[in-house]
C-alpha cells in the first residue's frame, strides 16, 4: 500500500493510491483508518513531503563501499546524526545551493517513517511493529563543510537538505531493495539495502536506546557509494524498488525564493 500526503483544498491530507488516483484517508494514518472510496487524480494535487517528523535521524557510513569511498573504516556501531525538520522537502521541490559551501552532494537513501511511539525497543520485540512504512530520502550533505567542520552538524542541516517522498509504502520489507540515484538522467548510485552494515532492526535498537522516536519521525538508513556534487540546473532522482521515484532539481540559493511553506507553517 502506498500513502500519500498531498494539497486538497490548501490542507494538507493522507491518501492511498488506486491505479492513478488518490483515496482520502479518514482517521489517522498512524493508527487503525478507513481509506474512502471517492478519490482525486494524482496529476492533479501537490504533493508534500510524505509525514510531519519531529525529528530526522541520520545514519552516516552504513554501506562498506561508501566508507572506502570516503576513506574512512567501517563502524563498529551506528553512526547517528540528527537533520532539522526545517530541511524538509518533498517531490518536486528545489533543493538550494547555499552559497557557504562550494561542494553539495546527493546522497540516495532508504528512510523509514515511524509508526508508533519507539523507546528502548528489545532484542525480542519486532522492531518492524514500529514503522509505517518505507520512502526514498536525499541526505543532501555541503561536502566541503562537513570534511572542514568534522561533525556534521552544519555540513548536513541546511534549509531543502532533507528531501523525501513521493509516498510511504506500507508493508514493504526494508531487508532487499534495489536502491539507484540518478544526476541528470545518468546512473550514479546502484546498490541493495541488503548491503547495509547494520540492518533496519538493529539501527532502531540503536536509536531507541538514545532517544524516543514519536508517530512521523524518520529514520534514514545511510547511502551507498557513488556519492556525487550536484550544480544548480541539475536534477537527481533517487529510485528505490517498492516505493517510486523522488525528483528533485537543483538552484542556487540566491536565485530562487525561500522554499514554499504548508498552510500553517
Amino acid at each position: 500500500m502506498k500513502i500519500y500526503r498531498f494539497l486538497l483544498d490548501g490542507r494538507p491530507v493522507y491518501g492511498v493510491r488506486r491505479e492513478d488516483r488518490l483515496h482520502l484517508i479518514r482517521g489517522s494514518v498512524f493508527e487503525d483508518f478507513v481509506v474512502e472510496e471517492e478519490g482525486v487524480s494524482l496529476g492533479a494535487v501537490r504533493l508534500l513531503p510524505p509525514c510531519e517528523p519531529t525529528k530526522i535521524v541520520a545514519v552516516g557510513v552504513n554501506y562498506r563501499d561508501h566508507a572506502r569511498e570516503r576513506s574512512k573504516e567501517p563502524p563498529r556501531e551506528p553512526l547517528l546524526f540528527l537533520k532539522p525538520p526545517s530541511a524538509l522537502i518533498g517531490p518536486g521541490d528545489v533543493i538550494l545551493h547555499p552559497s557557504l559551501s562550494d561542494r553539495v552532494d546527493f546522497e540516495g537513501e532508504l528512510a523509514l517513517v515511524v509508526r508508533r511511539r519507539a523507546r528502548r525497543i528489545a532484542p525480542e520485540e519486532d522492531a518492524g511493529a514500529y514503522i509505517l512504512g518505507c520512502t526514498c530520502f536525499n541526505d543532501v550533505t555541503a561536502r566541503d563543510l562537513q570534511d572542514r567542520d568534522v561533525q556534521f552538524t552544519r555540513a548536513k542541516s541546511f534549509d531543502t537538505f532533507a528531501a523525501a517522498g513521493p509516498c510511504i509504502a506500507a508493508g514493504l520489507s526494508p531487508d532487499n531493495l534495489e536502491i539507484k540515484t540518478f544526476l541528470n538522467g545518468k546512473l550514479r548510485q546502484s546498490s541493495n539495502t541488503r548491503n547495509m552494515i547494520f540492518s533496519v532492526p538493529e539501527l532502531l535498537r540503536a536509536v531507541t536506546r538514545v532517544m524516543t522516536l514519536l508517530p512521523g519521525d524518520m529514520v534514514t538508513t545511510g547511502t551507498p557509494a557513488g556519492v556525487g556534487a550536484m550544480q544548480p540546473g541539475d536534477r537527481v532522482d533517487v529510485q528505490i524498488e517498492g516505493i517510486g521515484i523522488l525528483s528533485n532539481t537543483v538552484a542556487a540559493e540566491n536565485d530562487f525564493p525561500a522554499p514554499r511553506s504548508e498552510p500553517g507553517g
